[in-house]
């Protein structure tokens, strides 16, 4: 069992605990929306992938930004998925992010979708 992301208290009044698929899903949440430079001791960890949400639109910028992100979780977090496909989408100021993947324990194709207003 791992730590539940955003850290909280369950109903035993102990830090509340998490399987290993939603733990890797957290994981990825936390690496989509870490900005470069925001980690003190881990300065290059994340994508920056909220600052594009004031970018102007277009083919360019979505390529540029599926490319972003699968290289972040390619490098922070590869040991550990496999991504097969990744799609990002700016909404007016809301960001919306979809990662498939697959965990490395298990053949088991995931989808996760994330989604952040700024």
């Amino acid at each position: 069992m791992h730590l539940d992301y955003p850290y909280r208290i369950d109903a035993r009044r102990r830090t509340a605990e998490t399987t290993d698929d939603e733990w890797v899903r957290d994981l990825v949440e936390q690496l989509l929306f870490t900005a470069p430079g925001e980690r003190v001791n881990r300065p290059t960890f994340g994508s920056g992938v909220l600052r594009l949400v004031f970018e102007p639109g277009g083919d360019e910028i979505a390529a540029a930004t599926q490319f972003l992100v699968q290289g972040a979780l390619q490098r922070w977090l590869g040991d550990l998925v496999e991504v097969q496909d990744v799609e990002v989408r700016a909404e007016e100021s809301t960001l919306r992010v979809a990662v498939r993947f697959r965990t490395r324990s298990s053949a088991e194709p995931r989808t996760a979708i994330f989604s952040r207003a700024v």
